[in-house]
């Protein structure tokens, strides 16, 4: 049994959570824990799966699945199986394709992405049981968000295929058994091929972007002024993975303070929805991070998952916040764009000082009449101050899943989910369907 260290900084932080990972049992991780990683699995699923389904991902399976060894290792939305490796790979890369897999911003990044494709893959291939894979992704998930939580990131940095690339490492090495001796020599491994990528791809709509979290995960074996002490702070008592956010909409987390703030400026108008003509401009006050994501006029599908304008535009335009209304054709439609063109980003020096735990965002509506509606957001809703409720997160999946695998498969995966512990054998996931 794992007891928890009271003072990681008097021991080398490597031994430290090298042996967290080897002597921490499933037993040892509360049971709110598990029952919110199930929930997170399970999103992370479905959103693998609709990620799998765009037409580049559609491309790339159609090129690289013929070609690669086979195995027992799903992947998502294909209704294949391949080799761990590349299994693992391809479901990362889908898995951030619509900017809707969940996150956390201690961590400085998305861990379960980096995670969850490589653990599911390496179980399912080796035939490890729910709970062994259970253990494998939050041991993954504790230690590599300390690591993105123990230094600074530049801004220009974009994360992904970071300090995930240990998460990965931790989930599989865990799996294989690895002493304490081997799982430090593989962190270290790990930590040495990283990515350095540049956060402009997200601005510019290049998908070399979502490579980076699959070269997390096929690895699985930048930053300024790392705390050592924090890397290894508080494992066992205090879990991160608990303290994630979740997304409803498919855009970046900066933008979704953005989103709320207008979604409460809508809520007051009669029947909380305005004639897009109707609207002169939009005026968008918040911290840096969101004036960051302030591309007007993106210039591909995927950049307009960073671009807060199309989101204020599209939703203007739809009158709702469903995922329908950030597809292709809201992207196709000039009076969306035009809308998102009217979008002005001011940045308030103020509003920089609580982040992240504060991500304010004001928002001012004017009509053509004159007629002014103003709506604000401090918390976004989906983290740990503002949650979803079950049900909103239920929903979302569904919302997801159905279109691949119908109403009855989709919630038989679901039921395997929040059932995982019980399950002998992770290739019989959802009873060993193909998904």
């Amino acid at each position: 049994m794992h007891t928890p260290t009271a003072n990681p900084a008097k021991t080398d932080y490597l031994d430290t959570i090298s042996k967290f990972a080897c002597e921490t049992r499933y037993e040892d991780i509360p049971k709110h824990v598990i029952e919110h990683c199930k929930l997170l699995l399970a999103d992370t699923f479905a959103v693998i799966g609709c990620g799998m389904q765009q037409k580049e991902m559609q491309a790339l399976t159609a090129r690289q699945l013929p070609k690669v060894a086979s195995g027992r290792a799903s992947v998502i939305g294909t209704g294949k199986r391949v080799n761990a490796f590349d299994a693992a790979m391809l479901n990362a890369i889908a898995g951030v394709w619509l900017e809707l897999d969940e996150g956390h911003f201690y961590t400085n990044g998305h861990p379960g992405i980096h995670v969850i494709p490589a653990s599911f893959a390496h179980a399912q291939e080796h035939g490890f049981s729910g709970k062994d894979l259970l253990l494998a992704f939050v041991l993954g998930y504790e230690i590599c968000g300390r690591i993105g939580g123990a230094y600074k990131m530049r801004v220009i940095v974009q994360t992904h295929g970071t300090f995930g690339v240990i998460g990965a490492t931790v989930a599989v090495a865990k799996l294989c058994g690895f002493n304490q001796s081997q799982m430090r020599q593989a962190i270290n491994i790990a930590a040495s091929t990283p990515l350095g990528g540049n956060r402009q791809t997200m601005l510019d709509g290049a998908t070399i972007r979502n490579y980076y979290p699959g070269h997390a995960n096929f690895t699985a074996q930048i930053a300024d002024d790392f705390k050592p002490d924090k890397a290894a702070a508080e494992l066992g008592t205090r879990w991160l993975v608990t303290e994630n956010y979740f997304k409803l909409y498919p855009s970046a987390r900066y933008v979704h303070c953005g989103i709320d703030a207008l979604l409460d400026a809508l809520s007051k108008v009669p029947g909380k929805r305005l004639p897009p003509e109707s609207v002169d401009r939009v005026e968008l006050y918040g911290y840096r991070m969101l004036i960051f994501c302030g591309e007007t006029r993106p210039k591909s599908m995927f950049g307009t998952r960073f671009s807060t304008p199309f989101s204020i535009g599209t939703i203007l335009y739809h009158g709702r916040s469903d995922l329908d209304v950030f597809g292709e054709q809201a992207f196709a439609n000039p009076a969306v764009l035009d809308l998102a063109a009217r979008v002005k980003m001011i940045e308030v020096p103020e509003m920089n000082k609580d982040f992240p735990r504060k991500m304010p965002a004001r928002i001012k509506i004017f009509l053509k009449d004159g007629t002014v509606y103003e709506g604000k957001c401090d918390v976004p809703k989906g983290e740990l101050e503002n949650p979803h409720v079950p049900a909103e997160l239920e929903r979302k999946y569904y919302q997801l899943a159905t279109p691949i695998w119908g109403e009855e498969r989709a919630r038989k995966a679901y039921q395997s989910w929040m059932t995982l512990e019980t399950l002998d054998n992770v290739r019989d996931f959802a009873g060993g369907d193909d998904y």
